[in-house]
């Protein structure tokens, strides 16, 4: 009986094998699964007839399919357990006395001999050996290591904040995410433990929307923290305890017509002609989910009623739409020269009657817009008068700028037109200014120059990060003021920024067309000389936890339409890769002005992209979800979209792992230095396995003087420290929820802190919570 079973067993995995094999071979994909399961089939057979030949040839699948594994991807360990793991457990099976006794021969005296079992154990032998030696290979791994000396003479780290303070974002108004602290290094930072942990009550509510996020960074200005909650609650905390100060709750309530419910950070301001310690002479700038900038006292979190409408600005202001729930600012506005800048989300493909994305400046003190600079009528910057409105659905910002007051610029990282995906009839100014960094003058708004990252974007590569700004020392010993642009296709961008030219050449290359008929491709796109973009993907880049659902990607890669990057969208689907989260995305990379380098944490995740015609869109809210995945309906466009992560049956990406490193890139050579996997499937999988394969995050790193870098992002619950010089992991901590927010570091009574935020990540599925933890050294 046991042998009919299994038998039968074989002939089932032999027809699947053939089916989808035989299918795949018309795609124009490998003969493996067809002839494997041919072979199944065979053995199967042979198992009903009792006969030994069936050890012999699945003796031949074994082998065959070790000599194919490994010519396809080397011995590369995940890689090789899907193409082997099945052949071999069931190579086993048929090793076992109970299959291979029936399979033998009957002596005269009557004794049954079990089949030889050397022609199906040899090759699984050398099939565990090969394995075996895998497992202590990495092919993916970059080991090198960063230039250790300082490069510069000189050394400016943008603005007048004090070495154990983060005033802004990036810490500074360069956004370098450094800081000069030295207590915590390389020797002693896994003696790192809690020293305070704060729950902020503001925790995902089931009615919330998906993309319900913890991404702010806190900021540390004397003796307290500042930072905001998803649902725009401001807080401040005592700097060495953790000890709640005060809290703000901006009641933004909850709109189902959100795309985002987050807030990455609250904007610090010291008035300088303010007497110390009268109201509001320190203030902090909290923007809301509901399109509101509303002014709070930093030493109490009283409303400051004398900016703007009784503390509160009123974004909706000259939007062309009614914005509730369609516009609003997840990113904290800058300061700079007595002005707060300010740009403002819009949701991804719901409509083409989306909010202007223009970016406004206005007084600090009370509120009066001083300028309003709109991509869509870019050289008229005097106050929009009374009655009039912005350019509706321009190209908007919705990540942090970066000011350099001595140059008298603020960079703008800007994104593209809505819907994404459709180009048709965009304007003159969209085209140019869509998915760029653009540079505009403090004073006036007016745009001093642009870089375009894409031409013509139709894959939702918004510029995604805060630039960083530092000063460069070339060959010759001149110094240049730099500009550093991490891109959502993987290119680094260092730009002189004065100017916007190249310091690591840009060159343009051909790209893929085949648009829809009414649309068109870009002939060329630009790459920099500095870039994480992935290698294209190829069916032997399709991944699966067994042959079978490997073979189910290969299948679905062919039937998709994919020529490399940029290859635009279609009505019969199109791979995005890099996909929609980008190599790099809000949290940016981290700098270090003094020996010019990055750290940077590159991720890889193909999406897909079907284009839907109006007629067969379904009824609003039918199958319908948010910007990253299921369908956007762009509501008065010829077309819908379905987006998402490339995904096989069991819902894993169907790219092999891995999917995440961190890096590290010499900014004066433009050379990356390392490249190691990062992160763990510890929290992806139903079993809490550490097994490093390389995950995906979301979030942003920092960098200290120590030669320490800090990273949580990953989607398993770390925060970790890694060896800046050579990227190795040196500490890590067990993050009560997922850590998709950027770390900041700081001094408090002679104390090196290091704060991170665990709320989790609505989009990429990882714990909520409501965490800010501290850690330093233990005593």
């Amino acid at each position: 009986m046991i042998l009919i079973l299994t038998a039968v067993v074989f002939a089932l995995l032999g027809l699947a094998l053939a089916g989808g094999g035989g299918y795949l071979v018309v795609l124009g994909g490998s003969f493996y699964y067809l002839i494997t399961g041919i072979a199944f089939l065979l053995t199967a057979f042979l198992l009903l007839k009792r006969h030994a030949a069936a050890l012999w040839v699945f003796g031949l699948i074994v082998l065959g399919s070790l000599l194919w594994a490994v010519w396809e991807v080397q011995f590369d360990w995940w890689q090789l357990g899907p193409r082997g793991g099945i052949v071999i457990l069931l190579g086993l099976w048929l090793l076992t006395p109970w299959i291979r006794h029936p399979l033998g021969v009957v002596s005269p005296a009557g004794y049954r001999y079990g089949a030889n079992p050397w022609p199906l154990a040899l090759p699984i032998i050398a099939g565990i050996a090969v394995a075996l030696y895998a497992m202590t290979t990495d092919p993916h791994d970059m080991a090198g290591d960063l230039p250790q000396q300082t490069a510069a003479t000189t050394v400016s780290f943008g603005g007048d904040v004090p070495d154990g303070e983060w005033h802004q974002y990036g810490r500074t108004p360069y956004g370098q995410r450094y800081s000069p602290l030295t207590q915590i290094t390389k020797d002693n930072v896994a003696r790192l433990t809690v020293a305070w942990q704060y729950q902020t009550g503001d925790v995902k509510l089931p009615e919330d929307v998906g993309e319900t996020t913890y991404q702010v960074t806190p900021l540390k200005v004397g003796n307290s923290l500042y930072l905001c909650t998803p649902h725009n609650w401001a807080i401040a905390l005592d700097a060495a305890t953790g000890k709640e100060k005060w809290k703000y709750d901006a009641n933004a309530g909850l709109n189902p017509d959100r795309q985002h419910q987050t807030c990455r950070g609250v904007t610090y301001y010291a008035d300088p002609a303010a007497q110390a310690g009268s109201a509001c002479a320190t203030r902090v700038y909290l923007p809301t989910s509901d399109a509101r900038l509303i002014a709070l006292d930093a030493a109490t979190g009283q409303v400051c009623t004398s900016f703007a409408e009784n503390g509160v600005l009123r974004l909706e202001t000259g939007m062309p739409y009614n914005p509730a729930g369609y516009y609003y600012s997840t990113s904290p506005p800058v300061i700079a020269a007595g002005k707060i800048i300010i740009g403002g989300a819009v949701n991804d493909n719901y409509s083409t009657q989306e909010q202007s994305g223009v970016i406004r400046a206005f007084d600090v003190q009370s509120g009066a817009l001083v300028w309003n600079w709109d991509s869509g009528n870019p050289t008229e910057t005097t106050p929009l008068p009374a009655g009039q409105t912005y350019t509706a659905n321009s190209p908007n910002c919705w990540s942090v700028f970066s000011v350099d007051e001595q140059l008298g610029l603020v960079y703008i990282p800007l994104g593209n037109q809505v819907p994404d995906q459709l180009g048709m009839g965009r304007s003159e100014n969209v085209e140019r200014y869509s998915s760029s960094i653009v540079a505009l003058e403090i004073e006036t708004g007016k745009d001093r120059w642009v870089r375009q990252t894409v031409h013509h974007d139709l894959w939702d590569m918004d510029v995604p990060a805060q630039p960083a700004l530092l000063d460069i020392t070339r060959a010759d010993g001149t110094t240049v003021p730099a500009l550093v642009g991490p891109t959502k296709q993987g290119d680094i961008y260092v730009l002189d920024r004065r100017t916007g030219e190249p310091i690591i050449p840009v060159k343009e290359v051909a790209a893929p067309t085949g648009a829809i008929p009414e649309d068109f491709t870009a002939p060329t796109q630009p790459v920099s000389d500095l870039t994480f973009m992935p290698t294209a993907l190829t069916e032997k880049d399709m991944w699966g936890v067994t042959m079978f659902d490997q073979l189910a990607c290969r299948i679905a890669f062919h039937q998709l339409k994919y020529d490399g990057r940029y290859t635009p969208p279609s009505l019969e689907g199109s791979l995005v890769y890099p996909g929609n989260f980008g190599t790099f995305n809000w949290g940016s990379v981290a700098v270090d002005p003094e020996r010019q380098v990055m750290f940077g944490m590159p991720t890889y995740l193909a999406f897909t992209s079907r284009l839907v015609p109006r007629a067969q869109i379904p009824a609003r809210g039918q199958d319908e979800k948010g910007s990253e995945q299921g369908l956007n309906r762009n509501d008065g466009a010829p077309y819908g979209v379905y987006m998402g992560p490339f995904l096989g049956p069991l819902q894993i990406p169907c790219q092999a792992p891995p999917w995440g490193y961190v890096a590290a890139a010499d900014l004066k050579t433009g050379k990356i230095a390392y490249k190691h996997k990062n992160g763990t499937v510890y929290d992806m999988t139903p079993l809490p396995l550490p097994f490093k394969v390389g995950v995906p995050g979301i979030g942003g790193p920092i960098i200290t003087k120590g030669g320490i870098a800090f990273l949580g992002a990953a989607v398993d619950n770390y925060l970790r420290a890694y060896d800046l010089d050579n990227g190795r992991e040196l500490w890590r901590a067990r993050l009560p929820a997922g850590g998709q927010a950027t770390p900041m570091t700081y001094e408090q009574d002679g104390r090196q802190f290091v704060v991170m935020v665990a709320g989790g990540h609505g989009s990429i599925g990882t714990k909520p919570g409501d965490y800010v933890i501290a850690y330093t050294l233990a005593k």
